[in-house]
């Protein structure tokens, strides 16, 4: 009989993340508030649930890779999954958080008598759909080793960051910290080329290779040269997370000045109307700064 795993958020990167579970011989209630994403799931043999409670009824272990904190607590309590889970089942979440909502989240389905396991996830849509994801879990070692089984399926660089939930949360948050900075660093290098009337395509293959080279500028340099690239991760997810990044900050009173800048960068390209473009296209906030095409 197959194991039974909900799986609520079924997005750029939740979706191949739950049918490598299927793959692997999971049961994946899934659901999610995208009609056509519960179809997708059920054309990739997972079982598409109505609600987020009937996702959980029955399930071991519940994973939840929605938008952010809220969407966690909506789905857990608002829509009735905790309470429908087995007894001692095993909720990870895999979101994008502040620290402090993890460790908040944690407390709640605790006293629910389930247990809970902080573990974010870096890697992209392309470490979801191999399963190379990197996790960053918070939580004891037995918690790590329960959600192994679940884990293993999703990535091949597992990690126990530490004892408590929000250390995971913050590992990812200083992760998103650098992604943040490194985009926006790379859109103001392509910004000057293309200021200095530079072929931006060569500049790119001789950056990639160069002392300056960085897995951001490979991988999103492209789509910057793009005019319409595919979103792989919206601008509008970098104003959340650099905003979670500064609240950590402020709560841990460290200056992030480079991580404040490139926030401010990405709002700017949010504010001119493209929070869902690539988050690459924050370099189109420069091309206004500089009125370049």
């Amino acid at each position: 009989m197959s194991r039974i795993v909900a799986f609520i958020g079924l997005g750029a990167m939740g979706m191949p993340m739950a049918r490598r579970l299927v793959e692997n011989q999971f049961r994946v209630q899934g659901f999610d508030l995208n009609p056509k994403a519960l179809e997708a799931h059920a054309a990739h043999g997972g079982i598409a649930c109505a609600s987020a409670a009937e996702a959980a009824k029955g399930a071991e272990a519940l994973v939840l890779m929605v938008v952010n904190a809220a969407q966690a607590r909506a789905a857990l309590v608002t829509s009735g999954a905790l309470d429908a889970l087995n007894k001692d089942a095993l909720v990870i979440l895999m979101a994008t958080c502040a620290p402090a909502d993890a460790k908040e989240i944690a407390g709640m389905v605790e006293k629910a008598g389930r247990r809970f396991l902080d573990a974010p996830v870096s890697g992209g849509v392309v470490g979801a759909e191999a399963g190379t994801l990197t996790i960053m879990a918070g939580g004891s070692a037995a918690l790590f080793e329960a959600a192994k089984p679940y884990l293993t399926v999703l990535g091949d660089k597992l990690y126990n960051v530490g004892p408590n939930p929000g250390d995971g949360a913050m590992v990812k948050t200083i992760n998103q910290l650098l992604c943040g900075v490194h985009i926006a660093a790379a859109a103001e290098a392509f910004a000057l080329g293309e200021k200095a009337g530079l072929d931006t395509e060569l500049l790119l293959k001789i950056l990639g290779q160069s002392a300056a080279a960085s897995w951001m500028i490979n991988n999103r340099g492209p789509r910057m040269l793009e005019v319409e690239p595919a979103v792989t991760s919206a601008v509008d997810i970098f104003v959340k997370d650099l905003s979670l990044v500064l609240d950590a900050g402020r709560s841990s009173k460290v200056a992030l000045p480079l991580a404040a800048n490139a926030h401010q960068m990405f709002l700017a390209a949010s504010g001119a109307g493209h929070g869902a473009a690539d988050d690459s296209q924050v370099i189109r906030a420069y091309r206004a700064l500089n009125g370049t095409k």
